[in-house]
């Protein structure tokens, strides 16, 4: 399996575009951070490893690991866009709580299962899905109990 940085430097040479050091230290502190990161958290974390790259390359730099397949956009509704891997990593659904915006990522083979069933009942021929579950967590559930 190649690894994400070869992904990534392979696409931006199928774009006519340059692996450069600024892009270079955006994917490494990218892929350091496990979970779910906003670009403005992202370009926190980048402005400590260098602080001369500004936040528009490092916006312009998550749109193009998500072109490449090394990230994945994931909305929460809570009006902010995150990324995530994607690359290398297995598909999973996400239970968002509503209150706290506490977030855990989901696999389940059953709910996969039924889901390209229905798609096939309909005809389709699924290319790709995703599935966000809102409520509220077991946390803050106990909150409003008080």
């Amino acid at each position: 399996m190649k690894s994400a940085q070869d992904i990534f430097t392979e696409y931006l040479t199928r774009q006519r575009l340059k692996m450069t050091p600024q892009r270079r230290t955006i994917l490494e502190v990218f892929l350091a951070e496990e979970g779910h990161i906003s670009s403005e958290e992202l370009y926190n974390l980048v402005r400590t490893e260098d602080s001369s790259i500004g936040q528009a390359t490092v916006y312009r730099t998550l749109k193009l690991l998500a072109d490449s397949g090394i990230a994945k956009s994931v909305d929460f509704n809570d009006g902010v866009i995150r990324y995530e891997h994607k690359y290398g990593h297995e598909h999973h659904d996400h239970l968002v709580c509503e209150r706290c915006g506490k977030t855990i990522e989901a696999v389940d083979n059953e709910i996969e299962h039924l889901q390209e069933e229905l798609a096939r009942k309909y005809g389709f021929e699924l290319t790709h899905h995703e599935m966000y579950l809102f409520g509220v967590c077991k946390e803050c559930q106990g909150k409003s109990e008080k």
